[in-house]
């Protein structure tokens, strides 16, 4: 029926949504069959143990479960899209499940409670077979979701390598449709569109570094030549066109393309095929334009639009200019507290104390949000404690790990913590990371890997990388192997950018094999500059820095201010921020703000005043169910996205008033350590200043030996472990609770501090009348310890709201 309607053309909506109920069902047989057949392993002795009506309940559901499952992913997998073979063994192997759980239902009943032998046997077996297919089936329904190697990736020895995800080409055909000829400007648009198809869907077939059947898509010449099985298109007649049939063919066929994962939605098939009638046009013209969309680079000054609405401040009028467009009315900002505790963590990565909220809320300034920022800007130490976080992460510094020790890496951190204890202009810092003095050297000297090395991984093309990265706010990942599948760049545009950083010439290698020619030295974009070939390596790094710095690479910029606003808003203008080439969803506000950063000096502190003082940080914090949704082209900005404390946030959180997570000895970077007291001493140790521990692993502290210009804010299960049986958290709660009742011995008292130390606020009746409970008059430390750990759980502490 569902098979019928989509040979019909349109799907009936009901299907679709029942289909898409899939992955929701899915994980239901997968968690009931495995725990059954983990708790069938308790039973082996005795069939009739006190679990077994436990675990007949648990078959029955899983059973049930997978059958519901296999017939919404039947459904699924007929009215849209999928195809490919991990799409046909996900699909048995979840059919397979389902019948193997009849026969399973069917022993169960024939077990007679134990007293027939052969059927137990039976039923065992049925059930570890069950749970095997049904996580197999969930594997490779995750490689479906995630990616063939969503597992295998994350292997020490399978270098990530970023591939292009796919997004909807948007293509008004009927703008090309009709029976007139088309302009040389509608052809370089359509074969434009066609090819972005063909770069998204078909080059890492049928390009320059694999070539599928004798037929590469890449170029003009090899699309009209054709491959194996003969011309790939015949131009005028898409129905006599081998690669429109081969399109057009379902996924289960042998000859479909593509032959792994997504078929072609129906609108790219329109186009191919649309494309082909009108005679194929592929103009020379057309060879210039880019297929993938590509910023500027220069720098743009949109002209401020006059306040209105009672906003005077530049970056809520640009705001309120999205929000007209979107159909949004602003909200009420957040209140005192929210704010405050906000600021505090996003400025500095501490939570107020109590007596700072008191003072805010006796504050009768009209500017006293503005004002307290400043003052949080100017506790300089503490700023940059907390930003060092960011900035370890981005330029993959850290305390120990790899490389360190035998001189294969190197750190920057005094030079990293004073450079944001002094704001330095972000034009001097950037110039001191590439071209650099003893102190700053680190970053694009990366790490000497010992042992064989893959070309792309040599510590020159490693800078190149880095660099494209963090402050350019690009992927040369891809292109350091081969041309890119993500991006125009090529793989010798990488390598010239390589040879920047390299003492001797660089021979380019295209997938590790030497393509036996020599890589030039250029800057990605010529007309910021020339880089002299014949100077030696430092005199490229000076010309690098002067060149990239400058006012006219207005893209660096932009990706600085993207970063920043990401890192208080939750979400940047552009997503992903390392990724610039990305639409904005608002071009406008980003050329804004970093034109508005220029003309400060590259203040960053300045940048995070305007920031944080605006209406549209004040707004109230969006929550989203899926993180993937934030990097959706249609993302609509509504104000600050929920965000998670990070590691060092949570960890710096219960160090203030509980007791300190870690020992003063575990610092691996003293601030101040050598100047004259005029500083209140630290009164612990931040855990921004600490090496990366299994703990604050677990709460989403990156591995520094690669570059990490984002953090995932979702909870984890490893975290939840952490948190509820780690002995780090414990220990610092038990210590902290046997002080607590030394000091306070009262529980109305310790309850009232608990809750105003890490929430600000005290406890409402209900949650008063419950710690009470457990407290008493008198509490035990393990009494009080419970209480911590309750509150530290609570979303209230653990979210930024």
């Amino acid at each position: 029926m569902a098979a019928a309607l989509q040979n019909a053309g349109e799907t009936f909506w009901l299907w679709r949504f029942l289909g898409r109920l899939h992955p929701l069902a899915v994980h239901f047989p997968v968690s009931l069959l495995l725990f059954a057949a983990l708790l069938e392993l308790s039973t082996l002795r005795n069939y009739a143990h006190k679990l077994r009506p436990g675990i007949d309940l648990l078959v029955w559901a899983g059973v049930a479960g997978a059958l519901v499952a296999a017939v919404l992913g039947w459904l699924l997998a007929t009215v849209e899209d999928y195809g490919g073979s991990t799409v046909d063994i996900h699909q048995w192997t979840g059919v397979a499940t389902a019948v193997l759980g009849l026969g399973l239902l069917y022993f169960l009943r024939k077990t007679d409670g134990g007293t027939n032998p052969a059927a137990v046997k039976a039923f065992r077996s049925l059930l570890f077979f069950s749970a095997l297919g049904v996580s197999l089936a969930g594997h490779f329904g995750a490689s479906l979701t995630h990616g063939e190697d969503y597992l295998s990736s994350t292997l020490p020895w399978n270098e990530a390598e970023y591939e292009y995800t796919g997004e909807a080409i948007s293509a008004n055909l009927a703008a090309y449709e009709g029976t007139e000829a088309l302009s040389e400007q509608k052809q370089v648009e359509l074969v434009g569109k066609v090819r972005a198809v063909f770069a998204h869907n078909c080059y890492k077939c049928h390009g320059e570094a694999k070539i599928k059947g004798e037929l590469r898509l890449d170029e003009k010449e090899y699309v009209f030549a054709g491959g194996e099985s003969g011309p790939a298109i015949v131009p005028g007649e898409s129905g006599r066109s081998e690669l429109v049939r081969r399109i057009k063919l379902p996924k289960d066929h042998k000859e479909a393309m593509p032959s792994k994962g997504k078929l072609l939605s129906p609108d790219e098939i329109a186009l191919i095929s649309l494309w082909v009638d009108k005679g194929a046009p592929w103009p020379d013209a057309a060879n210039e334009v880019s297929e993938f969309r590509v910023a500027e680079l220069a720098p743009r000054r949109p002209n401020l639009p006059a306040a209105r609405k009672g906003l005077s401040q530049p970056i809520d009028i640009w705001v309120d200019e999205y929000f007209e467009t979107q159909s949004i009315s602003w909200k009420e900002p957040v209140d005192d507290k929210t704010y405050l505790r906000r600021i505090y963590l996003d400025i500095i990565g501490l939570l107020p104390s109590p007596e700072a909220y008191e003072a805010f809320q006796k504050d009768t300034r009209p500017d006293k949000r503005a004002a307290w920022v400043e003052t949080l800007l100017n506790r300089t130490d503490d700023y940059a404690t907390h930003w060092m976080t960011f900035w370890n992460d981005a330029l993959r510094n850290d305390y120990t790990g790899t490389g360190y020790i035998t001189k294969g890496r190197f750190a920057i951190t005094d030079w990293l913590y004073t450079s944001l204890r002094d704001n330095k202009p972000y034009d001097q810092f950037v110039k001191q990371l590439l071209n650099p003095t003893e102190e700053s050297k680190g970053f694009i000297e990366g790490i000497r890997w010992r042992g064989d090395v893959n070309a792309s991984q040599v510590t020159e093309m490693q800078a190149a990388q880095n660099v494209g990265q963090v402050i350019l706010g690009l992927n040369l990942k891809c292109a350091s192997c081969h041309d890119s599948f993500i991006s125009d760049w090529k793989l010798e545009e990488a390598y010239a950018f390589a040879n920047i950083f390299a003492d001797t010439t660089l021979e380019v290698s295209r997938c590790e094999t030497p393509i036996g020619k020599k890589a030039s030295t250029k800057i990605l974009w010529e007309e910021l500059g020339e880089i002299d070939s014949t100077a030696n390596r430092s005199e490229k790094l000076e010309q690098l820095a002067t060149y990239l710095v400058q006012p006219a690479n207005g893209r660096m910029y932009r990706t600085i201010v993207n970063r920043i606003w990401k890192q208080l808003m939750g979400r940047g203008l552009v997503e992903p921020a390392d990724e610039m080439d990305n639409l904005p969803w608002s071009q406008d506000l980003l050329d804004w703000l970093a034109s508005d950063f220029e003309d400060s000096g590259y203040d960053l502190k300045e940048l995070i005043y305007k920031i944080a003082t605006s209406k549209a940080y004040q707004q109230p914090s969006v929550g989203v169910e899926d993180p993937l949704m934030l990097v959706e082209d249609d993302f609509v900005f509504e104000g600050v996205v929920r965000r998670r404390l990070t590691a060092e946030q949570f960890s710096d959180g219960v160090s203030q008033y509980i007791h300190p997570v870690f020992d003063k000895e575990a610092l691996k970077y003293k601030p101040n350590e050598l100047a004259v007291a005029e500083q209140a001493p630290m009164p612990f140790a931040r855990a921004s200043l600490v090496a990366n521990n299994e703990f604050l692993k677990a709460l989403g502290r990156p591995n520094r030996e690669v570059v990490s210009t984002s953090r995932d804010s979702q909870a984890s299960l490893l975290q939840a472990l952490e948190l509820t049986n780690g002995t780090t958290l414990n220990q610092a709660l038990e210590e902290g609770a046997r002080k607590w009742t030394e000091k306070y011995n009262d529980g109305d008292i310790i309850i009232h501090e608990t809750y105003r130390k890490l929430l600000g606020r005290d406890p409402h009746q209900n949650e008063f009348n419950v710690a009470m409970e457990v407290l008493g008059e008198d509490p035990s430390p393990e009494a009080v310890q419970d209480l911590f750990w309750a509150v530290l759980l609570l979303p209230e502490f653990q979210l930024i709201y």
